[in-house]
């Protein structure tokens, strides 16, 4: 019987271990790095290998890298309790509480409501779904949060057509314009806050938010049609999309709780757009926002209600990711993984604005292969970008903007994204790996061609010239 065991789990383990191993002996090898960096990236690297190959809990993964990292002391024990009291991990918690008070207050339902009494037919709501997800990008300042919005209205709206194969496309749709759609606006996700602190403190320009969105919104939303059909030609058969909807009445009526939320999530949106002039930071806008929706006899629902709509697995993911990322950086690590990737660069000098776009948008778009964060690709990739412009005299906003929107693409495996992880994870059986790299096969390809087209037909003519 225990051979038996270990013969069936063997298959699991040998490919993880087998490259562990690989990457332990390449390591091992004479290289300009320091002992601290080779440990850093061996830690990283065995992250990303456990991630990408094993069921392994990402934020359980995640955290026993940086546990890694702090008895072998290559980083301090306070990295990780850092990283977990970043900006960026308020800004998840109060979306999440956001999306708490949406569903509970009943706005999420009417939402669907709204999406069904609209929608003819499968296809039709494919197609509605993908407004309503860009236009979330808006008023969620944060994929994982927009999800959480969203994922209610997906367990409604399969509920009520029970199909296996629209479950699936519609968990794949959902979350994949979630993505697509965060380049169109500046508080599409933290990872753009990053970019631009780091912009500033490079040479001290910085990106407004109706510069971002004259520049980012004909993208995401060029981007989140292409990808729609993709979508739709992939996973559904003609007479699943033809398949027709129950009609319904739309009731426009809000209780006081809902007209309360709607005036909260409208004030954050005025203080999110204003923040240049009030200097109160995004982050701290959102928790004040879910404060006041969790407040006594005034708001939505009880704190202990809104603690427990977060999902704290990503979280701790997010929180050890990050740290993951400043392991790297702060070891050297990064630098010379950089130095590597941007090595054809030096060759570059004087070349055509062709070669330099496409090399951006190659580089950017697989990072999420070997950076998995969001957040932690910004903190990684921008410092090498910026340095790369300067060094071939280029448009450095142009070129930061750029990367950003490759940097945003994420949809190969499902730990590439929180988002499509709540969505592969819901508890409804969604999609699987290899449904999301079939996915990836045609929709990179699309996303590749379309930043190049962007830039000549469009970004040069509108500021963003290299």
């Amino acid at each position: 019987m225990i051979a038996q065991i270990v013969a069936k789990e063997r298959p699991v383990w040998v490919l993880p271990i087998v490259l562990i191993m690989v990457v332990e002996l390449l390591l091992m090898l004479p290289s300009s790095l320091t002992f601290e960096a080779k440990w850093s990236l061996f830690c990283f690297c065995v992250a990303v290998i456990l991630w990408t190959t094993t069921s392994l809990n990402s934020a359980y993964v995640a955290i026993g890298s940086v546990l890694l990292l702090v008895v072998t002391g290559t980083a301090d024990q306070e990295i990780l309790f850092d990283s977990l009291a970043s900006d960026v991990i308020w800004l998840m918690i109060g979306s999440f509480i956001l999306g708490g008070a949406l569903q509970v207050t009943g706005l999420a339902g009417k939402l669907t409501d709204l999406v069904v009494s609209r929608a003819k037919n499968v296809k039709s709501l494919f197609w509605l779904l993908t407004v309503v997800a860009q236009f979330l990008a808006f008023f969620i300042p944060s994929t994982s949060g927009r999800a959480a919005v969203l994922l209610p209205v997906f367990h409604s709206l399969t509920s009520e057509i029970g199909n296996k194969q629209i479950t699936k496309a519609m968990a794949i749709l959902i979350p994949t314009i979630i993505l697509v759609s965060t380049s169109s606006t500046l508080i599409g996700a933290g990872s753009h806050f990053i970019a631009l602190d780091m912009l500033k403190e490079f040479n001290g320009e910085g990106i407004s938010f109706a510069e971002w969105l004259l520049w980012g919104l004909p993208f995401g939303v060029v981007a989140s049609i292409v990808t729609c059909r993709i979508v739709l030609a992939l996973f559904l058969t003609k007479e699943e999309m033809q398949r027709p909807l129950a009609s319904k009445k739309l009731s426009l009526t809000l209780s006081r709780n809902e007209k309360y939320t709607v005036a909260v999530i409208g004030a954050m949106v005025i203080f999110w757009l204003t923040e240049r002039f009030h200097g109160i930071e995004i982050a701290t806008t959102t928790v004040v926002g879910a404060f006041l929706l969790t407040l006594p006899n005034v708001g939505v629902m009880k704190w202990k209600d809104g603690v427990q709509s977060v999902s704290w697995n990503l979280i701790l993911f997010v929180g050890a990711a990050i740290a993951l990322g400043k392991s790297l950086l702060e070891s050297g690590a990064a630098e010379w993984i950089m130095k590597k990737l941007f090595s054809i660069t030096e060759q570059m000098e004087g070349e055509s604005s062709l070669l330099i776009i496409v090399v951006i948008t190659l580089l950017t778009l697989t990072s999420h292969l070997y950076i998995t964060s969001h957040t932690t690709r910004a903190v990684i990739l921008v410092p090498p970008l910026l340095y790369f412009a300067s060094s071939l005299d280029l448009n450095e906003v142009t070129v930061l903007f750029v990367g950003i929107v490759g940097m945003n693409y994420c949809l190969t495996f499902p730990v590439s994204s929180k988002a499509l992880l709540m969505f592969q994870e819901s508890g409804k059986e969604t999609f699987l790996p290899k449904d999301l790299l079939r996915l990836s096969l045609y929709a990179g390809a699309a996303h590749a061609i379309l930043m190049v087209v962007f830039y000549y037909a469009y970004w040069q003519w509108v500021g963003l010239s290299i």
